[in-house]
């Protein structure tokens, strides 16, 4: 009876790395990129919102710390 030897573990994990890379580049293909105004407009859009909610928070806290010191002077 013949026997069926098998592969070394470096040949196995080899494989198994070079099929992933394979399946990777494959996947990258089907990406579509966005153009460099889609980019930029993106970024404008994502800092203006940060800005925008960053002023909220400030906001909200500045009016809650006005709220504490006005109850802590009341029972003070």
């Amino acid at each position: 009876m013949a026997e069926v030897k098998k592969e070394n573990w470096f040949q196995r994990t080899w494989a198994s790395v070079s099929k992933w890379f394979r399946g990777m580049k494959s996947e990258l293909k089907k990406v579509v990129w966005p153009t460099w105004s889609q980019v930029v407009n993106n970024s404008l859009i994502v800092i203006l919102v940060s800005v925008v909610f960053a002023v909220i928070i400030g906001l909200f806290d500045y009016l809650a710390g006005l709220g504490i010191t006005g109850l802590l002077s009341l029972i003070g």
